[in-house]
Parts: C-alpha cells; structure tokens; sequence
C-alpha cells in the first residue's frame, strides 16, 4: 500500500495524481470531479493515457474500512463490484474501478416508454434480482460482519433510528399531527414484529437504482459500505420501491416472485410467510426515505429532494389500500393516512406533474483561446459569459499552477467583489432561464464561462453556477472544464 506524508500541502486532486501515477505509472490527463448525491463522499474520474479509474476521498475511516472488507470478499466471490486498486489511508482516499456514468437509474429514465417498461428494461432489472441473492446469502456466509458500520446489525436500535428519523424529520416538518408516546409505542410494536423475521444475511442497506450501475448489458454494484446482517426482504423492498424509479405496481408483483423463484433455488422459502414480512419491510423502508427527503428538502432546502416526495406518497397509499399488517399500529397508521391526504403535501405531486421532462443544464468552463464551446444539444439555448472582466488570481506566481477548485485560488476570488457582483447576475439570468425552460419542458439549456486560459475565473465561476443550480432545482447539471485543468473539492 502506498502512503503520502500527512503533512503534504496538495490539494486532494494533486494528492489523487500522486496516487494514480503511482498506481498506473504513467501521467495524469484530466480530474474531474462527478456530482455529489445523498452521501458526503466525493468521486473524482481520473484520466491518464491509458488507463482511467475512480478517485474517492471519504473522511469516514470506519466506513472505508467496512468498503474494503466487503469489497475484498465480495470479489473472492466473484461478484460485479469495482476493484480497490491502491489506498492512501493517511489521507482518506483510494483509488477504485470506473464502471462508467450509467446507473439503472439514469437508464431506466432514457429506456422506459411513459409509465411502461419495455422488455429490455425488465431484462436488467431481473439480472439485478438473480445477483441480490448471491450478496446475500452466497456472499453473506463467510462475511466479517465485524467490521459493518455503524452496526453490525439491522437490529432494533438501527430501526428506531430510522423510524425516529421520519419522525422529527418528515412528520414534523410536514406538519403531520400525532401522539409522541402512541406513536413511539407502536414504533417498538412493529419493529419486534419485523424482528420475528429470519435477519441472519447479508443486508445491502441502500440497494437501489443509482447504487446499480449498467455498462456492455451487465449490472454492477457499488455503495454497499452501509451493509449489515439484516433479512432478505429490506433489499427487495428498496429496489422495487425506489421511489422516482416509479415500478408500475404489477411489474413490483412479478419482480417480487421473480425474486422468490431464484432464491428458491438457493436456499427454499416459505413464500406466505415472506411475503407477509416484506410489505413490512417495504413500509420501513419507504419510512427511511420519506425522513431522508424530509432532511434534504424541508430542512437542508434542496428543492429536488422534494420532488421524491409524490413518488414515495403514491406508494404508500398502495399500501394503506392493500397491505394488512397482523399488528395492531393505529397510531402510527393515523400518520401515515394523513400523510396520504395532506393538502400541504400534494403540492409536491402537482409540481412534478406539471415537470414530466428533465431539464438538461450543460455548465462549461473555457479558454477563449480555444474558442467558445460548441452546442451538442442542437437547440442553441443558452449563454456566454465573459470572466476576463475579474481580476486574475493567474497573474500571480503562486497560483499559476493552480486552478479555479483549488482552495487558495477559491479564497482569492471569494473576496473579490466584482465576482460576487458577477456572479449574483449570473445566477439571476440561470434561474429566470432555468425556471422559464422547465415550465415549458425545454429538454437543455447551456451556460459557458470563457477566461484568458480557461483555468480560474472561469473554473470557479463554472463550479459556483452548477453547484446554485443542483441545489435549487430538479434539473440534470452537467459540468465540464474543457481545458483539461485538474479539479479538486
């Protein structure tokens, strides 16, 4: 393992090109960093001459830890996970295999047909079904639970702490009324319930489309770092009620036996009594989310959280229709219908219908040497701006060899007054744009930003614009530094 002196002053991309030229032994091309989701890891795609990888940094040690035993024996198994190529434990990071952009996610979004799943789709998913299996129960045998973080269990504690999560935030802050002490008993109720169910595997914990990643017709699996012993059903329930992916209620059902049939194979199921303990599960876990949705969107105030938040309504009246427990939960049963019948809440459902179309925000940096960007989108919506109008942090020795994500050359432009004038404009000119293009379901929009050698101002304005706009909006944000500049957090 190759390790790097603590008291380095790089950056984490120089850091990360150390560790790649270390790795590779031949140079770096480009680092860019990827778009950060639900978890505080950041990903850097790393491009040398011929050979690319992912770059993580991730401060959790104990997480890290508990990514490199699953992965290690994950692959001893055989399983489709990235390998590990090299660590630096002393700064967080490592280095891991590149399976690409597309998740079943992001395919499932270009692939289904409105609300039907054409057959190639439902190929996919039940090759993600025939692998589930073999993490847990195959997999799951010999696994050095040990070594799961933050427990080693899917036990009762982790499950107050989900269902107390949806409690303080989502029913709460969506203004849900209940009895603190009723619910809280029936909270102990329906978690020794679920406990009565066989919890001796392996639980991937976050087993959905985005954790699921599609390239060459095969599906590989990534983010299990999360992983306990817990029971089969929690991991079906989250793949088939991930909330934007939508699964038509029917396709769930065969899926659902699709499962059954192949685990069968493996280890023989009494599928009544599975099937009672899933709906369980499936109702814990839309629970989980609903308290993550209400985190992000109502207290963090990341507006594309919220647009979750219909999805996970819908499958949730499915269940108050359809699914009979055989515990007594009137309490926590209250709540949820009034989470059902919420006005407050159906605002959510209105503003997602009315946005069936996913913006796309292409975000440039550029030199204008080079010329400005070309449009790929075939629509030539979108802006220039011009960042040469700053003053330059590249005039000075010591940032020349730095770029507009390095934090010295971020200090620098931060107190600039001209930038913050700048860019107060920028963002006012984007959300009048964005707002406009989303309610006309306009599918891109492009904003470029153009400096001397497409490097700082441009780089860090790039960054600062891409960042307001995934924050503020449900729209798909590509960012891009097109002059091969070395990004970094």
């Amino acid at each position: 393992m190759f390790g790097i002196k603590k008291n380095t002053v790089e950056t984490k991309t120089q850091k990360l090109r150390i560790l790649f030229e270390k790795w590779a032994g031949e140079d770096v091309e480009s680092i860019s960093i990827l778009p950060q989701s639900g978890s505080y890891r950041e990903y850097y795609r790393i491009i040398g001459e011929t050979r690319n990888v992912l770059g993580v940094y991730n401060a959790d040690k104990k997480e890290n830890r508990a990514f490199y035993k699953f992965t290690e024996h994950f692959l001893s198994q055989k399983l489709p996970v990235p390998q590990v190529y090299i660590r630096d434990d002393a700064h967080d990071l490592y280095l891991i295999e590149d399976f690409g952009d597309e998740t079943l996610f992001s395919f499932l979004t270009k692939t289904r047909i409105g609300s039907e799943f054409p057959e190639n789709l439902i190929v996919t998913y039940k090759k993600v079904l025939e692998a589930l299996p073999l993490f847990q129960i195959q997999a799951g045998k010999n696994l050095e639970y040990s070594v799961c973080y933050p427990r080693a269990e899917f036990d009762k504690q982790s499950m107050m702490w989900d269902l107390n999560y949806f409690k303080y935030y989502f029913l709460k802050l969506a203004k849900i009324s209940f009895d603190e002490q009723h619910l809280e008993d029936d909270f102990q109720t329906f978690s020794n319930y679920l406990l009565q169910s066989d919890c001796k595997y392996f639980l991937y914990r976050d087993f959905q489309s985005r954790n699921i990643m599609v390239k060459d017709d095969n599906v590989y699996f990534i983010d299990y770092q999360g992983g306990r012993k817990g029971a089969l059903q929690y991991d079906l329930a989250s793949l088939l009620y991930d909330a934007k992916a939508d699964i038509p209620q029917n396709l769930r059902e065969e899926l659902l036996d699709y499962y059954i049939d192949v685990t069968d194979k493996i280890l023989p199921l009494d599928r009544k009594k599975f099937k009672e303990y899933y709906y369980g599960y499936v109702l814990i876990r839309i629970m989980q989310a609903m308290g993550a949705y209400g985190f992000r969107g109502f207290y963090e105030k990341k507006e594309h959280f919220l647009k979750s938040i219909p999805y996970a309504v819908s499958n949730l009246e499915f269940l108050l229709k359809n699914v009979k427990l055989p515990v007594e939960i009137p309490a926590l049963w209250n709540a949820l219908e009034q989470i059902v019948l919420s006005e407050e809440l159906k605002k959510y459902a209105n503003q997602e219908h009315e946005q069936k179309i996913i913006l796309t925000v292409s975000v440039t940096s550029f030199s204008f040497k080079k010329g400005i960007p070309e449009d790929t989108s075939g629509n030539g919506g979108g802006f220039v701006f011009d960042c040469r109008i700053i003053h330059n942090p590249g005039r000075y020795d010591e940032y020349k060899n730095l770029n507009g994500m390095d934090a010295p050359v971020i200090a620098f432009l931060d107190k600039e007054e001209e930038m913050k004038r700048f860019l107060k404009s920028v963002f006012a000119l984007a959300e009048q744009s964005v707002e406009k293009y989303m309610k006309r379901n306009f599918t891109h929009l492009m904003f470029n930003f153009g400096c001397t050698g497409g490097q700082h101002r441009s780089v860090y304005s790039a960054e600062k614009l891409a960042k307001h706009l995934r924050e503020k909006y449900d729209v798909n944000v590509v960012l891009k530094h097109r002059e091969h500049v070395y990004d970094s957090a």
